[in-house]
């Protein structure tokens, strides 16, 4: 049996904004879920520390760190339409991004085999100068670049799942050769970033950001197709050290916010595969981080199967069900050979 760690704190439940989707009540129905699933006495439950302010200025511009403390010292207000900072979010969001950091740390020290830091806000969105999309922090960009930083690792892999694309993750790393980063995402879709052709800086780290932007209606079978022919094989040509998930669940068929259908096997389906890769690739080091999820029940059951298979176990039922959909099969197949002919780990690895 695997051990596992959840990183989380109820002080998140602080950063909530009246009739927002992104609220406390999603951390509150996974920590439900987690109770009533009989989860809670088989993780390790790892106190998190706020992440250094260092660790955020190697991602962040200090005037974006500023602007958000500044913010919650004024008792709080909008960055813009979807991005809301209350009194307490400064404080939440550097014990977000402080969970990720711990969450990598206990990992790579060998405390525990995998984690998941459970986290609010969220992060993927938030550019190094710029909070966006419910996103103030970069959680899952600060625990990578604190590992490349204070661990001395050479090759990390992110891979976003979540529906909307990871802008913030791919602007930190755009230019970095050692971290690749691979978003699989609803198109054309919020934020109306993340091409086929954005692969990373030509002259820096050509090849090291791996779009796969996906039709409406994408399901567990488009996905599944996606994760074996075109993430699997990127991620074994990379040959991380550590794999880090952006783990947004609002790709599933229920949630009010994203177009597509997957169901909750179907994204157990992708987190086993990923724990897959990291048996084969880096000693089985893989880190989970929360991003979305906006149907309450379908989050949790999403949440406590991926802590299962992180268990070692299997992803366990799934109490919401499947959806009979007109999958857009040709259409991802087509995103899947452009992407075959064009990304250069994809071609490097003789993949047909």
């Amino acid at each position: 049996m695997r051990t596992t760690a959840v990183l989380t704190d109820p002080s998140f439940d602080a950063h909530t904004w009246h009739g927002h989707v992104e609220q406390a009540a999603r951390l509150q129905a996974i920590r439900a879920a987690l109770d009533s699933s009989g989860l809670r006495q088989h993780v390790h439950h790892l106190a998190p520390r706020p992440a250094p302010e260092a660790a955020l200025l190697a991602v962040h511009t200090a005037d974006l760190l500023r602007k958000i403390r500044q913010f919650a010292s004024y008792g709080g207000g909008q960055f813009d339409v979807d991005t809301y900072v209350t009194a307490d979010t400064w404080d939440a969001a550097v014990l977000a991004a402080g969970c990720a950091i711990n969450a990598v740390e206990a990992v790579l020290q060998r405390q525990v085999h995998n984690a998941f830091a459970l986290v609010r806000p969220p992060g993927h969105h938030a550019t190094p100068g710029r909070a966006m999309g419910f996103c103030l922090i970069n959680n899952v960009a600060v625990a990578a670049r604190y590992a490349l930083d204070h661990f001395g690792l050479q090759r990390i892999a992110i891979v976003d799942y979540d529906v909307h694309h990871g802008n913030g993750t791919q602007d930190i790393f755009y230019e970095e050769p050692r971290v690749l980063f691979c978003s699989t995402h609803a198109a054309p879709f919020y934020p109306g970033t993340g091409s086929v052709g954005e692969m990373g800086s030509a002259a820096k780290a050509p090849g090291a950001t791996l779009n796969v932007p996906l039709p409406f209606g994408t399901g567990d079978q488009g996905y599944t197709l996606v994760f074996e022919q075109v993430i699997a094989p990127a991620l074994r040509r990379f040959q991380p050290q550590l794999i880090l998930v952006s783990a947004g669940y609002d790709a599933h068929w229920s949630d009010p916010l994203g177009p597509m259908v997957l169901s909750v096997h179907g994204f157990a389906h992708l987190t086993q595969t990923l724990i897959g890769l990291a048996d084969e690739l880096c000693g089985g080091q893989i880190v989970l981080v929360l991003e979305g999820g906006y149907n309450l029940e379908a989050l949790s059951a999403c949440v406590v199967a991926s802590l299962r298979l992180l268990l070692g176990r299997d992803a366990g039922p799934d109490p919401i069900g499947e959806v009979t959909a007109l999958e857009p099969l040709s259409e991802v197949n087509r995103v899947i050979a452009t992407l075959q002919e064009r990304h250069p780990l994809l071609k490097s690895a003789g993949v047909a």
